[in-house]
């Protein structure tokens, strides 16, 4: 199975939990928003409470739902789990909160997709543990104040610039940015994960999967599981020239780039002599919304040094140009 937008693998869920981390030293990576989360949850249990709240921002698969489970393990609490994109009405978050078991650690996933109306019902949730309900309408309306469980909300964005002020400022643990991979990370959660699929990846295998994996775990441990498959349908070991053929196939180059991407590219400098060009324009060209353009396509992108963003548009680099023409090393 591949996202439809990236052509990239995707891995079935009960995989993906069975190869996600459960201890601290099993995270690799972040290692300065570990240590801070580390010691909010030491602090909070010495207290015999609950952290603040927490917001991860950052990338897709860069390990932010991995996070908030390592935090309620380490809290020994319970966790539920919903998303921005669920809590459509007052009544939604109302029954969520209202539900809560003490001491729970809530995360709620794309949270900028909250509306500004359900972000203002969380404030006094999150400032003081109670939710403010408004029964009725017209002059018969009154306000019910309901007690909540102590709880600590972790949310999670790829957005974070779209939360509105008043809510960032109430994620007293800390508003954390993780950012994307060193090879040198993905080398060793590729081979923790090959460990766990009970698979002999050579050493190369593994460096190659990493180099291709776009900065980021979900992918490489997509990524291994496709090449996987792909080794034992046809019966072969797996090696670097059965990585090679097997990532021909899924149309991924020695960077982690595919079709879509090469596209977005060549159509900056083909039909934009390379830029500046604005976003709008570029998502016209590629029949794409503005949304997929700039969350999609040029996160990564920027990272490799192939584009920049300026106030005048986005410019192919020279190394995207070198890229396009052959002359980059993969």
């Amino acid at each position: 199975m591949s996202s439809p937008r990236s052509g990239l693998p995707s891995l079935p869920a009960s995989l993906d939990a069975a190869l996600r981390p459960s201890r601290w030293d099993e995270y690799v990576g972040q290692k300065q928003v570990k240590a801070n989360i580390r010691i909010a949850i030491d602090a909070a249990k010495k207290r015999g409470g609950m952290p603040e709240h927490i917001l991860f921002y950052g990338p897709p698969g860069v390990g932010k739902t991995t996070l908030a489970h390592l935090v309620a393990a380490a809290l020994e609490s319970p966790m539920k789990s919903t998303s921005g994109v669920a809590i459509e009405r007052a009544g939604d978050l109302a029954a969520i909160l209202t539900n809560l078991e003490p001491n729970t650690v809530l995360f709620i996933d794309e949270i900028h997709r909250l509306s500004r109306k359900i972000e203002e019902l969380l404030y006094p949730a999150l400032e003081s543990g109670h939710l403010d309900l408004v029964l009725g309408k017209g002059p018969s309306a009154r306000t019910v104040e309901l007690s909540l469980p102590p709880f600590t909300l972790v949310g999670a964005t790829t957005r974070v610039a779209e939360l509105s002020g008043p809510l960032r400022s109430r994620f007293g643990g800390g508003v954390y940015q993780l950012d994307f991979y060193s090879n040198e990370d993905l080398w060793d959660i590729v081979r923790r994960s090959a460990r766990l699929l009970n698979l002999k990846a050579p050493k190369e295998v593994i460096e190659s999967i990493a180099a291709r994996s776009r900065a980021t775990p979900r992918v490489a441990n997509a990524l291994l599981k496709r090449v996987r498959d792909f080794s034992e349908v046809h019966e072969r070991a797996l090696s670097i020239a059965l990585c090679d053929e097997a990532c021909e196939l899924f149309g991924i180059d020695a960077l982690g780039l595919t079709k879509d991407d090469r596209r977005y590219l060549d159509v900056l400098l083909k039909s934009f002599r390379g830029g500046p060009a604005g976003v709008s324009a570029l998502a016209a060209a590629l029949h794409e919304d503005v949304d997929t353009v700039e969350y999609v396509y040029e996160p990564y992108l920027l990272r490799l040094g192939f584009l920049e963003r300026s106030s005048r548009g986005r410019i192919l680099t020279p190394k995207g140009r070198s890229y396009l023409t052959g002359d980059v090393l993969l």
